[in-house]
This record gives C-alpha cells, structure tokens and sequence, in this order.
C-alpha cells in the first residue's frame, strides 16, 4: 500500500532520444495521487512521448519513471494500474464496441459497467458495429469509455477525444468532472484544446523541445499574466522590471503580455495612466510562454524565472 504522501507519479531527469532527436530532455516532475493534470505543448514538444514513458510502453534512454514508488517498464502489477487512451488507439478490426469494453472490463480491476452502459447512451455509440465500420467520432467515444469506466488508478488520455463533436466533446467534460467526484484518481489530459479544458484542470505542466516550461497549480497561473494595453511609451515605463512574454504593437498604440500578478496600488496607477489590463487565458498564456521561451536563451531553472 503507498504512502499517502507519496508521488503518483515521480519522474527525475528523464531523456529520451531517437538517433539525432532528443525528444525529452531531463525532464523532472512529481504527480500528486488524486488530482486533475493538463499535459500541454505543441506538436512535438515530446508529450506523447513522456506519456508513453510514464504508462510502460516505452523506455527511457535515461533517468527514473516511478508510479507508486515502481517502475513500469514489463512490471505487470504496475500496468494494471494505468489505463492509457491515444488519439490513434488501435482495436482488432472485427471487434465490436461491446467486445472491446468486455476485454477491457477483464483488464481492469476496477472497471464500471454501470458507468460505460450510461457513457455509451450518452454518445449514441453502436455497440454491435465492427471497429471498422465505426466512424472517426465513435472510435473516440470508445476510448472515452474505456478510460472513464476503467476507474484506473492513473488514466492518461493523450487527445482520444478529438474525434468528438462539439456537444460530444462537453459531454465527456461534464461526465469526467461528475465521475471524478466521485471517485477520485489521477487523470492526465493532453489536448490541443486548452481553451476548453482549463476549468477541469487542478495542475498545468507545459512541455516544449523536450524541456519543463510550466509546472504550476491552475489556481496560481489564473492571473499570473497581464496584457497591458494603451499609449506605447506609457506602456513600456509601465511594465518596466516585469518578464515580457509578447509585444505587439500598432503605430504610437501598443500591447504587452507580462508574466506576474498586479495588486490594488498598480492596478490603480494603470488606470491613473490611461492603460488597459486584461486577464490572460491559460491556452494564450501557454502560447506566450512557449514563444517566450524560444526567444530567450536556456535557463537552468525554468520555474523560478516564471515566478
């Protein structure tokens, strides 16, 4: 039995390189047990990659991945433990919906028929279909359903719901954050759509070229950028001493996004001065961040120069 104050999920200074690419690059992260994660970055960032680690289907060429204080690389009791949905999930050809939840049901320990039977209304899945003939949409919903009703101790979704429609899509929103509730464990969300998850979401790790740019609680990065908008020269005697994380500009008008939190005294004086303060969402804080960090050289310490 782990200690309650031990990690879910532990990784230190992990690399990964295929030939030429280094698609992970030291990367150190503890996962609390019981949490909400968003797993963001662009295409290529090394996401999936570290997903795949971290779930046993891949290897590292070095450093540590622990789930529970164990390695999950061939370990069987460890990977019981873990559900793992990609966007690209395979299934047999022939299988059919129902198949496929019964071989999953007899997987995983703590698998919800109740649960997959009221997912698989709610997304009007055909459950006597061949995988084959099932529409890009619905071969979502069924790794949906999968990594809903498996209850898995960490479940690590790595986009499956893009397929989704709209409505679909918020469907699985709402039932994850009902089911969570109820039952917590630590889920982990990759998705391009940040926009649409960062209310679900507990704790934000952003990843790009294979290195930690973010590993934040949601709570502190709501508010942690400004956009300054208004006269340019006004503007940059404004934000001077602040980390700017984009400038865009438009003759003598100009707007700024700097990293850190304004209280009552500069709030006042932005107002005093004519300028515009506006929140930051967390997809374009993500973006400015990344960008940011593109046009700045390596830092050994990423999260203490975003504070």
């Amino acid at each position: 039995m782990r200690h309650p104050s031990e990690p879910a999920i532990e990784v230190r200074n992990l690399k990964k390189s295929f030939r030429d690419v280094t698609a992970l690059d030291g990367v150190t992260l503890a996962l609390e047990p019981d949490r909400i994660y968003g797993l963001l970055g662009r295409n290529g960032a090394g996401k999936t990659t570290l997903m795949s680690i971290l779930t046993g289907q891949g290897f590292p060429s070095s450093g540590e991945v622990l789930i529970h204080g164990t390695d999950p690389y061939e370990n069987d009791g460890t990977l019981a433990r873990i559900c793992f949905i990609r966007e690209s999930q395979k299934y047999p050809e022939d299988f059919t919906p129902a198949q496929a939840f019964k071989a999953a049901a007899l997987f995983f320990a703590h698998w919800d028929q109740e649960l997959a039977d009221g997912l698989v209304a709610d997304f009007a899945l055909p459950l006597t279909r061949r995988i084959k003939k099932l529409s890009r949409g619905q071969l979502s919903a069924v790794g949906v359903i999968i990594g809903m009703a498996s209850r898995a101790e960490i479940t690590v979704f790595d986009e499956p719901y893009l397929g989704l429609d709209a409505v679909a899509r918020q469907i699985f929103y709402d039932r994850l954050v009902e089911d969570f509730a109820r039952h917590p464990r630590t889920i982990v969300l990759s998705s391009h759509l940040i926009d649409e998850i960062a209310n679900l979401l507990e704790h934000v790790v952003v990843i790009d070229e294979g290195r930690i740019l973010l590993d934040e609680d949601a709570d502190s990065l709501r508010g942690s950028a400004v956009a300054v908008t208004g006269n340019r020269e006004i503007v940059e005697g404004f934000i001077d001493g602040y980390r700017v994380l984009h400038r865009d500009a438009l003759g003598s008008l100009a707007s700024v996004t700097i990293q850190g939190r304004l209280g009552q005294t500069q709030r006042s004086m932005a107002a005093e001065l004519g300028l515009e303060l506006s929140p930051v969402p967390l997809q374009q804080l993500v973006v400015r961040t990344t960008m940011a960090a593109q046009a700045e050289p390596p830092l050994e310490n990423h999260q203490e120069a975003l504070k």
